[in-house]
């Protein structure tokens, strides 16, 4: 069963399972497994997180919300907060991080580029280090825009590999990535009141070292 924090008819939000695809690709997606546990036709995406994160989620039930919440996601008026485990201890406690960014399709990857061509897209991010456990700093980080891998290359392209990620040079055999949709505020897509979710990550590698 997917955790489901909150549902109006309108909305579901709900907690992505790490390892389940987001996007919309049949009964194993979660969209597929909303529509199940829901007993609902339609599930919109609004917005996506990356097969390995795990976190807050949310999805549009009615063609009207999914229009509105498209609006707010357009205007980042979703705003987003992660947790993050990083291999390695940031220069300063707290900072902005912006980069230009280009995603190859190809490779499903994204690299640091030094100047604007096309296909790169300006990303920036606020970070604030909450605890550093030996050689791992646990992050919290502010989205401001949301470019596809943006807090893992960001970080990577600074020496600071997030745990567990293979792509950006994180890889730790066994260890799950250290990327947790933790927080989530949004205006209601009908009502325009404002929403916030939080949820901490699972008992286990590689948060469980953390006082969450």
């Amino acid at each position: 069963m997917v955790p489901i924090l909150y549902e109006d008819g309108q909305i579901a939000v709900c907690v992505k399972p790490a390892g389940v695809l987001s996007q919309d690709a049949g009964e194993g997606s979660l969209p597929g497994l909303l529509r199940a546990q829901l007993g609902r036709d339609y599930v919109g995406v609004v917005h996506r997180l990356d097969r390995e994160v795990g976190g807050i989620m949310i999805y549009a039930l009615t063609d009207k919300a999914a229009a509105a919440l498209c609006r707010v996601v357009q205007e980042r008026r979703l705003e987003k907060t992660y947790l993050a485990v990083l291999r390695g201890v940031p220069a300063e406690p707290a900072a902005t991080l912006e980069d230009l960014l280009f995603h190859d399709k190809a490779k499903n990857k994204t690299y640091v580029v030094d100047r604007m061509r096309k296909g790169v897209k300006d990303a920036k991010l606020d970070y604030t280090v909450l605890e550093i456990r030996e050689n791992r700093t646990l992050v919290r980080v502010r989205l401001h825009t949301g470019r596809t891998h943006q807090i893992r290359v960001q970080f990577a392209s600074r020496k600071l590999s997030l745990v567990g990620d293979g792509k950006y040079g994180g890889r730790e055999p066994g260890v799950p990535l250290g990327l947790w949709s933790a927080e989530l505020s949004f205006p209601h897509p009908i009502t325009g009141t404002i929403m916030t979710f939080t949820q901490a990550p699972p008992d286990r590698e590689p948060w469980n070292c953390f006082q969450i």
